[in-house]
């Protein structure tokens, strides 16, 4: 196995590690709503994320102007992938189509989450690996007609995070759109709760 991909394996997962069949997750945040200046909007939502098939669903809820929610619904479900927001659950404001873009960005950010339930990636549970360096690998993860590829980067210790409950998996985390002009900060959260069910 690929060094920092041990190293990662050793830190993230305890020995005789089960294999995490669905997870659970509640968050709260913000997102940045402006293009050129800060408009920070809060949200509260909850996940369900199931590791085989890979798969997610999120709803959430975004207060937006006078404080008007908008729920939103982002989804990736057998190899098909989709967004829909409305105000008040009523008035659509996004309605994506589920094309080969969109369920590939969405593969991708389950691919991403994946530090929540580190068991998946192991390569027993379909992840390929190509180490770039000692402290980073390519990682490829296929789906039906849809396969996604991502540059994990582990820190000296091996972990992609660093917060320990059993296994180590992140409580707070940020995502920037890297934009021709730099990165831009568009969201951040953090967990409140993890509910796992495991593979017997």
């Amino acid at each position: 196995m690929l060094a920092p991909l041990q190293r990662h394996f050793r830190m993230a997962l305890q020995d005789d590690q089960p294999i995490i069949a669905a997870l659970s997750a509640s968050h709260i945040g913000a997102f940045n709503m402006g293009e050129t200046a800060e408009q920070w909007k809060p949200f509260t939502s909850k996940q369900r994320i199931i590791t085989r098939r890979p798969g997610f669903v999120w709803d959430a809820r975004i207060i937006m102007l006078a404080g008007a929610p908008v729920h939103v619904h982002d989804a990736s479900i057998a190899g098909s992938g989709l967004m829909r927001g409305a105000i008040f659950a009523l008035v659509t404001v996004v309605n994506t189509p589920d094309t080969a873009e969109m369920a590939q960005g969405e593969m991708i950010r389950f691919f991403v989450e994946v530090a929540w339930y580190p068991p998946a990636l192991l390569p027993s549970q379909g992840v390929r690996w190509e180490a770039i360096d000692e402290t980073s690998a390519h990682a490829t993860l296929t789906d039906g007609a849809h396969s996604v590829t991502l540059l994990f980067h582990f820190n000296k210790d091996g972990l992609i995070e660093t917060v320990r409950a059993g296994m180590r998996v992140p409580i707070e985390g940020e995502v920037d759109w890297i934009l021709p002009r730099g990165a831009k900060l568009y969201y951040r959260a953090t967990t409140t709760s993890l509910e796992y069910e495991f593979e017997k």
